[in-house]
């Protein structure tokens, strides 16, 4: 079945529900529905579908795991059959009642923030905001970090390649992303505060221009980029609200120039004297806390916080870590926590390959087939919905993978220089390649052997 067979294959089974959003990421397929039908959504056909890899219900929100790749095509081919059914079932109700047809279609996005409302508690939120912030900057972290990287390899061979100028000029597309990455948050911020994104940027920019260092006022001697991203989300959430506000309060004849002139001037002095020190202390207790407890602690804390990862994966805590790998990144050029982190996916790895060689049923052993490659490349989301976590005991299995090889990373303190990768394709980017390797099989043979010691029930060919 090619994908676009599958798109259809789920339009079929999917068509009857009221769907208020489609949307995707790197590896799902994301509707959001009316809580009125979800208990009677065919969860069992899906997964039975070729290439879905596994389902998981969220809240309102069915997530439709694809894979890398084929989630795009699917949702592209997805969305066409989707929007051709609402505009048939429009047609044939033109002559229905007006009020009840836009009850009916018109107003999804009402019900969907209806239903956000109700499901969405203020922590969950925060998190979704972050993971709004910083997803759009994934792929740029995945290629400056990988440019570093395999700089990195170069320079170790021949040190003289740095007088190059190419070399050089990939030396500054390797740090791109991190040179630009407060203004790129604030962006994104100011936008996910539906305020103007050029206001975010720019307010990020005045809190990191490297002229705030000559400037001592009431005696306070300012610092450029205090706080790094922590701070910018602060300051930029404070100018964001501060344009909300004046655009329903500035009359409209006047709202194009004088509302950016009142953020920028009444928002620079309390981000500069009140939110960036806050930011930098709270920065830096992140950086304090994470570094002392990796080095402190060594191979337990990295046993603990390499085995209790797939458990906040599947809460969606971990959505709340990305800002912490990019500060630690900001102030010691790599992040420790990240290879620990990335231990979890390569314990699944193993648990996976164990219940492939044990299990005798045929649609279980295509589903690892067609989800371990991808789980080598680190993404592992199509293993914890089609594999572990369905048959449960593999799930544990793999978090014990996980805490051995979180173990042997922060024994060998191993950084790694960008964030969004994980699983072989991280090694590049570690400032210890070896050691690196080393705690990734040594996730992948523990995930292996506890899921033949625990075991697991094989379910039955349908």
């Amino acid at each position: 079945m090619n994908l676009q067979q599958t798109a259809f294959a789920i339009y079929e089974l999917m068509k009857s529900f009221s769907i208020l959003k489609i949307t995707n990421c790197m590896t799902r397929l994301r509707l959001q529905l009316n809580t009125e039908y979800i208990a009677n959504l065919p969860l069992k056909e899906l997964k039975n579908i070729p290439n879905v890899l596994g389902v998981n219900l969220n809240d309102n929100e069915l997530q439709i795991i694809l894979g890398p790749g084929k989630v795009n095509e699917v949702t592209a081919e997805f969305k066409k059959l989707y929007a051709n059914k609402n505009l048939e079932t429009n047609a044939q109700n033109t002559n229905q009642d007006t009020n009840n047809n836009q009850k009916q279609f018109g107003n999804a996005e009402e019900l969907h923030q209806q239903i956000r409302k109700k499901n969405a508690t203020p922590f969950k939120l925060l998190l979704k905001r972050i993971s709004n912030i910083f997803m759009p900057l994934i792929p740029a972290f995945i290629a400056c970090g990988l440019i570093t990287g395999l700089l990195n390899i170069a320079f170790k061979i021949d040190p003289t390649l740095t007088n190059y100028p190419a070399i050089q000029v990939l030396q500054i597309a390797g740090n791109a992303v991190f040179f630009g990455l407060n203004i790129f948050v604030g962006i994104n911020t100011a936008k996910e505060f539906h305020a103007s994104p050029m206001l975010g940027g720019t307010m990020a920019a005045i809190i990191t221009h490297p002229m705030l260092n000559n400037i001592s006022l009431f005696n306070i001697d300012l610092l450029a980029g205090r706080g790094g991203i922590v701070a910018v989300l602060l300051v930029v959430a404070f100018s964001s609200w501060l344009e909300n506000k004046l655009h329903k309060i500035v009359p409209k004849i006047l709202d194009l120039f004088l509302t950016p002139l009142l953020v920028i001037l009444i928002a620079t002095f309390p981000a500069l004297f009140i939110l960036q020190p806050i930011g930098g202390i709270i920065a830096e207790t992140i950086g304090v806390l994470v570094t002392s407890a990796i080095n402190s602690g060594g191979a337990i804390t990295g046993f603990i916080i390499g085995g209790i990862f797939l458990p906040l994966v599947m809460t969606g805590l971990h959505q709340g870590l990305t800002p912490i790998h990019a500060e630690l990144l900001n102030q010691y050029g790599v992040t420790i926590l990240l290879p620990i982190l990335a231990m979890a996916g390569a314990g699944q790895v193993g648990a996976s390959i164990a219940v492939y060689l044990k299990t005798k049923n045929q649609k279980l052993k295509q589903t690892i087939a067609s989800a371990l490659p991808v789980g080598f490349m680190g993404i592992g989301e199509p293993l914890i919905y089609g594999v572990t976590l369905p048959l449960g005991k593999p799930f544990i299995s793999a978090c014990i993978g996980g805490a051995f090889g979180g173990a042997v990373q922060a024994f060998f303190h191993v950084g790694a220089t960008s964030i969004g990768l994980s699983g072989l394709p991280l090694t590049a980017s570690t400032d210890k390649m070896l050691c690196y390797l080393i705690g990734l099989f040594t996730a992948y043979i523990f995930g292996f052997i506890a899921t033949l010691i625990i075991g697991f029930n094989d379910p039955i060919e349908e």
